[in-house]
């Protein structure tokens, strides 16, 4: 493309990217509005423990699982415009329904007095969640179909990383708001007044997105940038929206025959669940050890702290393999495997969150390792999505998504689950439970920041095995 071209090409597609990036946000404050609301006000309220706590979180996990399984054919069966909608509509519902657990908690208990109420209210919790899952599982199969429909494949993990920045900029932007409301407007509040963001975002999507081939926003220029890595020519792209409808799509099992495939579901296994063990615990942790809680001033700086960390770190990690192709000449995907590997180190961090914290009395070197581990995953996580546009043609893009994601949630129900059984047990255990010098509940916490360090690379070894070279799919 020459320079006059570029000088007039729309930049349609990063406004679209900038809508995905607050998707993504409004996302990701839904889900935290349960975490940092748990210790100050929930748990006291429906006597819970870290264990009910541990199964609420791990049910989001798997519902989300199965729902994201079929998320991915949904999109691709709906389309983008529609099925986003309906994702977002369903997933702002289920946030806002979160408000009415405590009153349906007090009218059940009052009709049968045998019940306990930390029974009724983890099933009225476990509902909600449901509806919330079902819904966010649609976000990521859908921004990733929107990224190969607007990129080609030099920009995609870069588009990736600016959108998938909205999951660390809505887990920085919780602590500083959501506190603050459930202590001004009470919990219930705090979960309609979120949740209530994504009926906001619906209205921008229905006005602003249409395929590129269709979009009024986009010129010839911005198009056949978009196409570049089309092998047709210029003739040919005006036809692309034909051929598109045209594509062969890979039946839904035989997805699991690929090498690739698996090759994206153990990279999504072993680390979607270190990401969500930070997101969910990483207030109660705070409070828990160092007695900082979310309605507290540190509390609030800590988990703001942790994720500004990782969102400045992370932003580049779409874009160092686009340096390793435009600069040093790489393949696309072995720049992608040589970047995530290089961000598989990152996680390490998180082994020393826990000696550093205790031995020095302090919260803020656990905010800080812990965000670097975080920033590790959200770099590794724009380069592991785009993958699947490097290797699979764009009619299965969604659906590899979902099957990718499925193994995300299936490995965080297991990390959550684990993580509430061991620090309930942990703290009742006392000294008595003991791992490589701490005791307790700071042993139980050093278990799993051990797992969380280690797991990324274990990922990467298997991934690595499994598809060494690249080697797209031709159906």
């Amino acid at each position: 493309m020459s320079t006059t071209q570029q000088k007039l090409m729309t930049n349609w597609r990063w406004w679209l990217c900038s809508l995905l990036f607050v998707a993504t946000t409004v996302n990701y404050l839904d889900r935290q509005v349960l975490s940092l609301t748990y210790e100050e006000f929930i748990k006291p309220q429906f006597h819970w423990t870290d264990a009910n706590y541990g199964t609420i979180t791990s049910f989001f996990s798997i519902f989300y699982a199965i729902a994201v399984l079929f998320a991915g054919k949904f999109i691709d069966w709906m389309g983008t415009k529609k099925g986003y909608l309906i994702a977002i509509g369903v997933w702002s519902a289920g946030a806002c329904l979160h408000a009415l657990c405590g009153e349906a908690t007090s009218l059940i208990i009052a009709k049968n007095a045998m019940l306990a109420i930390s029974t009724v209210s983890v099933y009225l919790f476990l509902l909600c969640r449901g509806i919330l899952a079902l819904g966010e599982s649609g976000n990521f199969p859908a921004a990733i179909k929107v990224t190969a429909e607007y990129f080609p494949k030099k920009d995609r993990a870069f588009a990736t990383s600016i959108f998938n920045a909205g999951a660390s900029v809505g887990a920085l932007a919780a602590p500083l708001c959501i506190p603050p409301l459930a202590v001004k407007f009470g919990w219930e509040m705090a979960f309609i007044i979120i949740g209530a963001l994504g009926f906001v975002w619906m209205f921008f999507w229905a006005f602003m997105y249409e395929k590129p081939e269709k979009s009024s926003h986009v010129n010839a220029a911005e198009l056949e940038y978009i196409h570049q890595d089309d092998a047709e020519e210029a003739a040919a792209k005006a036809a692309a929206a034909a051929q598109a409808a045209e594509e062969k799509t890979i039946p839904f099992f035989r997805c699991f025959t690929f090498k690739q495939t698996w090759q994206f579901i153990v990279g999504k296994f072993f680390t979607d669940g270190v990401w969500w063990f930070f997101l969910f615990w990483a207030p109660s942790y705070f409070s828990n050890q160092f007695n900082a809680p979310a309605t507290s001033t540190q509390g609030q700086w800590l988990i703001f702290t942790l994720y500004a960390i990782v969102t400045v770190v992370s932003i580049f990690g779409g874009y160092l393999p686009k340096i390793f192709v435009e600069k040093k000449g790489m393949q696309p995907y072995n720049g992608r495997m040589l970047a995530m590997l290089m961000f598989a180190f990152l996680p390490i961090a998180a082994l020393f969150a826990q000696p550093l914290g205790i031995n020095l009395n302090t919260p803020w070197w656990p905010a800080i390792l812990i965000g670097l581990a975080g920033a590790g995953h959200q770099a590794w996580s724009a380069n592991l999505y785009s993958t699947i546009g490097d290797m699979f043609p764009k009619s299965t893009i969604a659906t590899i998504t979902g099957i990718g994601t499925m193994a995300g949630g299936l490995g965080s129900m297991f990390v959550q689950k684990i993580a509430g059984n061991l620090f309930t047990y942990a703290e009742k255990a006392g000294e008595a439970f003991s791992f490589l010098g701490f005791s307790g509940k700071p042993a139980g916490y050093f278990v799993m920041f051990c797992y969380c360090g280690v797991a990324y690379l274990i990922a990467w070894f298997i991934m690595k095995v499994l598809v060494p070279k690249y080697k797209p799919i031709e159906v």
